[in-house]
């Protein structure tokens, strides 16, 4: 089982949405990329992590509920990728976002409980694809970007007033840059 100490490993929710969140449990999708859910008990975690389970304890998570979900991720991605650039998704992505997307989703709780589902991984996903069917079928899709980082290639919802944001997150990718970019000027200063 991973653990959420390693910090490569660490769910980034920089998102904004739950399927963008969803989508960067692949990592460094321009590199060499970074599988955060290579165990159930990893996806048991993202889930909980996400708030996307009952407040009971963790989900049971199978095999299958992991295979399915990183099937799921990747077609999100695609989908995702595609409407981005205006383009049409590949007929195979969309019919597996819809056969996910159509199993029953978590239904919310008042009270102690936040969600309750008789199939919590698999109404989890539900969710988080349903959450996709409206980004993408919605106008918030047109502020859907991907970072400005080169290493990094996490999408994120831009919903700054200026809709400028360049960056995943600030502590992630902005800092990043905004210290790279204070060295270069340092040493370009330097040589003079």
């Amino acid at each position: 089982m991973t653990s959420a100490s390693d910090p490569v490993l660490a769910f980034p929710f920089v998102g904004g949405r739950p399927c963008l969140d969803f989508v960067a449990t692949l990592g460094r999708r321009h590199a060499t990329p970074v599988e955060r859910l290579p165990d159930t008990g990893a996806l048991a975690r993202w889930l909980a992590e996400a708030r996307l389970t009952p407040d009971e304890g963790p989900v049971r998570v199978t095999a299958d509920d992991l295979a399915g979900a990183r099937l799921l991720r990747e077609a999100l991605h695609r989908v995702l990728r595609a409407a981005m650039a205006g383009d049409e998704p590949d007929p195979a992505d969309v019919a597996l976002v819809n056969e996910a997307a159509a199993h029953p989703d978590l239904a919310p709780q008042l009270g102690a409980r936040r969600w309750t589902a008789r199939h919590p991984a698999r109404a989890a996903l539900a969710t988080v694809a349903r959450d996709a069917v409206l980004l993408v079928r919605g106008p918030l899709v047109e502020r859907v970007k991907e970072c400005g980082n080169p290493d990094c290639s996490l999408l994120f919802l831009d919903d700054s007033q200026a809709r400028r944001r360049r960056w995943c997150s600030m502590e992630r990718c902005g800092n990043l840059a905004k210290v790279a970019g204070y060295r270069s000027r340092n040493r370009a200063a330097v040589t003079r």
